[in-house]
């Protein structure tokens, strides 16, 4: 686990923006690398899919878990280059983004 501070519980003190606003910012970097460096790239997909799991772990999301659970598996499509959902980083980025500025408030 890359995460290893937020695995042992600093993770499930954040708000659901804010750990989907940290989970866009691996989408972000993902994004940045896909095609133009390998290594950082998957190491941002892993990162993105750990924190994903984090949060889907949280039990005060409970009632957002299918939700979560969509969200994990659309950006596992896009990654896998979107032939299941047409996803892609774009509209996951600005999905995420919308996290990031409720955290910021």
């Amino acid at each position: 686990m890359q995460h290893q501070s937020l695995g042992e519980g600093r993770w499930f003190e954040l708000s659901l923006a804010e750990q989907l606003g940290n989970i866009g910012s691996e989408v972000g970097r993902a994004a940045k690398w896909q095609f133009r460096n390998e290594n950082l790239f998957w190491s941002a997909v892993i990162r993105a899919l750990e924190l994903l799991d984090l949060t889907l772990r949280d039990r005060r999301w409970q009632k957002r878990m299918p939700e979560l659970g969509r969200v994990k598996e659309v950006f596992a499509d896009a990654v896998l280059g979107g032939e299941e959902y047409r996803s892609d980083f774009k509209s996951l980025e600005k999905y995420f983004m919308q996290f990031a500025l409720i955290a910021r408030k």
